[in-house]
């Protein structure tokens, strides 16, 4: 069972319907038994940073989140949630975040264009992943964020897109994982990550 984590800030019904599209058995909840029981978790996310991280902690999903990833669980991050796993933000004011990726989250360096930036964007991959078995060199998908995350390690980065600036849209360390687009949104690409991320929970889970 997948545990999407439940605090109020989830693109809700069409997460967990693109999971049951996959074959998983996933589910949004914030019980801490469920969570502690499920064999991967994912943070998904639409908002702000300030009042996520907040929401978080006064359910002490933050604390959760991190004694599960330090136990091997598989984590995804999805969109905001794949902001909310990196070190601070620097979205409305200089805030922690959940710290299971190091890096900050600044705003998308992007001169002369619409913020935030809205569509299907094509992200290039820079290195193999599980998170992306079986794409190609390059793969589009459906973006939706003013933010944009800065890793310090350039080795947790997969795949970047490109609006004003080249960002990063894809990172991994180990089991912990995260896209800063919507793969509930991104038609068959979209669901062949979240199927990617499945199976990276069921190998682990045996």
């Amino acid at each position: 069972m997948i545990a999407l984590i439940d605090y109020g800030m989830g693109n809700r019904r069409s997460v967990e319907k693109a999971f049951e599209h996959v074959g998983a058995r996933a589910r949004f909840t914030s019980d801490q038994r469920d969570i502690r029981a499920a064999d991967g978790l994912v943070v998904p996310g639409v908002g702000a940073f300030p009042p996520a991280m907040a929401r978080l902690r006064e359910l002490g999903l933050d604390e959760l989140v991190r004694e599960r990833a330090a136990a091997g669980a598989p984590v995804l991050g999805i969109c905001l949630g794949f902001q909310l796993l990196y070190t601070r933000s620097e979205e409305h004011q200089d805030v922690e975040g959940i710290g299971l990726l190091s890096g900050t989250v600044t705003r998308l360096a992007a001169p002369g264009l619409k913020i935030p930036h809205i569509g299907w964007n094509e992200v290039t991959l820079e290195r193999p992943s599980a998170l992306t078995e079986g794409f190609g060199a390059t793969a589009s998908f459906y973006h939706v964020h003013s933010y944009a995350a800065r890793p310090d390690d350039d080795a947790d980065v997969v795949g970047r897109g490109e609006y004003g600036e080249r960002f990063v849209s894809i990172a991994e360390r180990g089991t912990i994982m995260g896209a800063q687009f919507h793969p509930e949104k991104s038609s068959r690409n979209g669901l062949a990550l979240l199927r990617n991320f499945t199976r990276v929970c069921d190998r682990v889970a045996a």
